[in-house]
């Protein structure tokens, strides 16, 4: 075992560890929720990941986002984080796309991916991404956060989790986000995809819910 990934265990067994530097994970979004996401999977060990992002920093990102930061103004969010990545773990083969997601290229950007994580902020794009993950087969782990708020699932093909999570006609209107919400979301999203990969059982289709400001968790049952 590399002394890099040394104390993974025994949280984690070394073929855990093994499996895990031969899969492929795909991060739609490096904002809020995907720089932790992208950031905790290097330090875990995935072996491969492809992140998209067509966006650039601004100033009101700098509250949240991990990858953000002053001198990084005007950058695009895809190149940071490849370059998070190389300092972190230079093992992780990254591929950083710096387009947004579309209904065009979704079917391209999760080809060749064993799963997707969710670092998205919009209903349009979350729908786009979870439809296109069940038409291929892939699992989807959703992860979304408000204020102090945040929510994580599994979501395999057939479940439906996010049509039923936000039906037709949803508006989201509060885009509070607090520094810490997008960190606990992640590492529900990471723990969920790092059990998935390796064998642990899961739970999918509920919804796990945090309610930070008045110290609540609870399982929701969606499908």
């Amino acid at each position: 075992m590399e002394p890099r990934y040394e104390r993974n265990l025994p949280a984690l067994t070394e073929e855990a560890c093994q499996i895990l530097r031969k899969k492929r994970v795909l991060v739609v979004g490096c904002g809020g929720l995907g720089g932790h996401l992208i950031d905790m999977l290097a330090r875990i060990g995935i072996g491969a990941m492809r992140v998209v992002d067509g966006d650039v920093f601004e100033p009101s990102n700098l509250n949240r986002q991990l990858l953000s930061e002053v001198p990084l103004l005007g950058i695009s969010k895809a190149r940071a984080a490849a370059d998070r990545v190389a300092r972190v773990n230079p093992d992780v083969a990254l591929e950083a796309v710096e387009v947004f997601l579309t209904a065009d290229n979704a079917g391209s950007l999760i080809s060749g991916c064993d799963v997707v994580l969710d670092g998205l902020d919009n209903l349009e794009s979350r729908r786009i991404l979870a439809r296109e993950c069940h038409r291929a087969g892939i699992p989807y782990i959703y992860g979304a956060v408000n204020g102090w708020v945040a929510q994580a699932a599994i979501s395999l093909p057939g479940d439906h989790l996010i049509e039923t999570l936000y039906p037709e006609g949803t508006v989201l209107k509060n885009k509070s986000v607090l520094s810490f919400t997008p960190a606990l979301c992640a590492s529900m999203q990471v723990c969920l995809c790092v059990k998935l990969l390796t064998g642990y059982p899961v739970e999918t289709g509920t919804i796990s819910y945090f309610d930070l400001l008045n110290q609540e968790f609870e399982q929701i049952p969606m499908v």
